[in-house]
């Protein structure tokens, strides 16, 4: 489950929690609700640990092939004298 389907869970229960006033017997709409907007929460923390936790650290040069850019080093200007 990534981001978007936390989010849909989310909305899901919330809309199941505080927009639905229907009574059954047998099932507690307001219970599910709460269930999915818990389920929710913990996916989307989830995602967002694991983006933060396993993305990409490696610098990349600004042009392909490590080539520098035009003028200077790594692409930095260099002052007129």
């Amino acid at each position: 489950m990534g981001l978007g389907g936390s989010l849909i869970l989310i909305a899901i229960g919330a809309i199941l929690r505080w927009a639905i006033s229907v009574t059954t017997a047998g099932i507690n709409l307001h219970i599910v609700g709460l269930i999915l907007l818990i389920v929710g929460g913990i996916g989307f923390v989830i995602s967002l640990l694991w983006m933060a936790l396993y993305a990409e650290r490696v610098a990349r040069p600004p042009y392909p092939d490590g080539a520098s850019a035009p003028g200077g080093e790594g692409g930095v200007p260099q002052p007129r004298v």
